[in-house]
């Protein structure tokens, strides 16, 4: 009897040699799919969404039934961990997240105990999507940088993140001991997600732009190596994909001293830093701009032409180098599918 096929994911992050380039896009599960605008309607307010696993798990799929993905991401939220610690969060149409008042440490730190409890939801949508998807196509779960989720429970919003850098510089020590916790929160919950069925695990440090090397290497790289390293320590095997979007020169640095598997290229990464990552025995993922797959035509072809040939020799994976613009085309991303899979 033969055993199913390996996710074609899962080889890339394992360095081996694959016929083409995996293929997925970070918010690929969302506002660009009618049927996903369809599904939110009914689900109320967007937390609740979020924890519920019959709606979620729907939302994980839909992208699978209409692309050729190589991979889904869990639907899921990065402010949920912020939630499960007891903070307030919800999200105003049209603006975004939005959170109350922060707690004192000493009540989030009581909070760990609850993490698993109160985000279970998630480990079933990931149970159920995982059951639901082919053995050839991946599931990957994933958690917000403790840099960038700190920074909306320090600032109450998204924005500029000035108030949160600045008190990274007036009161390091709080700070450090916000983004320590929040690394504790993000290692039971990944754990939790990979116990569930999830087979890559990412961490998505959304906000690394704007820091200084030593503030960088304080609250984004030192913490991301100490998820790998807990994880690892307590048997979590799956590979870890680290997107530091932003962080431009000190990508090298991260990729060299995280732990992590593979690392995220935003749209700024010149051909020359992929190729020495992926020297050093690193895949990498990324940097398609957003915008240029909203506009499409003929330039559209052409990076995509571009990216695949100074990278795609592995390891690589085809992604963009950020989220999905909601009122991306769908023509448009089932056109950058099929030229990167040749179907």
């Amino acid at each position: 009897m033969n055993d199913p096929p390996r996710p074609l994911l899962l080889s890339a992050l394992a360095g081996e040699t694959v016929p083409r380039p995996p293929v997925w896009f970070m918010r690929q599960a969302g506002r660009s799919l009618p049927e996903y605008r369809a599904l939110r309607e009914k689900a109320g307010d967007f937390i609740s969404f979020c924890l519920n696993p019959t709606l979620a798990a729907e939302a994980t799929l839909q992208p699978m039934r209409r692309f050729a993905f190589d991979a889904a991401i869990v639907f899921a939220d990065i402010l949920l961990i912020p939630l499960a610690l007891g903070q307030e969060v919800w999200f105003e149409a049209g603006e975004g997240p939005r959170l109350g008042p922060r707690p004192e440490l000493a009540t989030l730190r009581a909070g760990l105990a609850a993490i698993e409890t109160r985000l279970a939801p998630v480990g079933e949508t990931i149970a159920a999507a995982r059951a639901a998807l082919e053995s050839s196509r991946a599931l990957i779960g994933f958690v917000g940088g403790p840099w960038t989720v700190a920074t909306y429970m320090l600032e109450g919003r998204g924005g500029d993140r000035a108030g949160a850098r600045s008190l990274a510089f007036a009161d390091p020590e709080m700070v450090d001991q916000l983004v320590e916790l929040l690394v504790e929160a993000s290692v039971i919950y990944l754990a939790m997600q990979a116990r569930a069925g999830a087979q890559a695990l990412q961490i998505f440090e959304s906000w690394a732009e704007l820091l200084p090397e030593d503030l960088f290497q304080r609250l984004v790289t030192a913490p991301h190596a100490r998820i790998v390293q807990r994880l690892r320590a307590m048997g979590v095997s799956q590979p870890v994909i680290g997107f530091p979007r932003g962080a431009g020169a000190l990508v090298a640095e991260y990729a060299a001293s995280s732990g992590v598997q593979a690392v995220g290229l935003d749209v700024q990464a010149p051909a020359s830093l992929g190729r020495r990552l992926q020297s050093q025995g690193l895949a990498i993922q990324g940097a398609l701009d957003p915008l240029l797959l909203r506009v499409g035509g003929a330039g559209l072809d052409r990076r995509v032409d571009q990216l695949l040939e100074q990278w795609g020799q592995g390891p690589y994976i085809f992604n963009l180098g950020h989220g999905v613009i909601p009122d991306t085309p769908i023509e448009h991303i089932e056109r950058v599918v099929r030229r990167v899979t040749g179907a």
